[in-house]
């Protein structure tokens, strides 16, 4: 299992050794009160299921903080990193009809959010 922090983020080029810059949508989510297991699964798997669907999505990893860091996440108890292929692409994740579905099904299970975008080269 990865384990991602931020950091820096690259992806090789298919047909070189070039390393090109990837962007990284990282939201963080409190979770309401009586949120179950059942719920975040199909949430999970409604949002894991974005990948393909939207263009420029390469990856979408969801899960709970690491225990050993849990106490300095804020409250914010589920977190999201989707891996974009550009900083254009964002727009286009933002907007594609299953994000749209994914989001409003994430606002039926979390009180707060916190999304922050960066974009890695190398």
């Amino acid at each position: 299992m990865a384990i991602y922090h931020v950091g820096e983020l690259t992806k090789p080029f298919p047909h070189t050794s070039l390393l090109s810059p990837l962007t990284e949508d990282t939201v963080l989510f409190k979770l309401k009160p009586g949120v179950t297991p059942a719920q975040l699964a199909e949430w999970s798997a409604k949002a894991k299921g974005m990948v393909g669907q939207i263009p420029g999505l390469t990856k979408l990893e969801v899960n709970t903080p690491l225990a050993s860091t849990a106490h300095r996440g804020q409250g914010f108890n589920m977190g999201l990193v989707a891996v974009l292929e550009k900083a254009d692409d964002v727009k286009v994740y933002a907007e594609h009809p299953a994000h749209l579905e994914v989001h409003k099904f994430r606002e039926e299970l979390a009180d707060d959010t916190l999304a922050y975008d960066l974009e890695y080269s190398d």
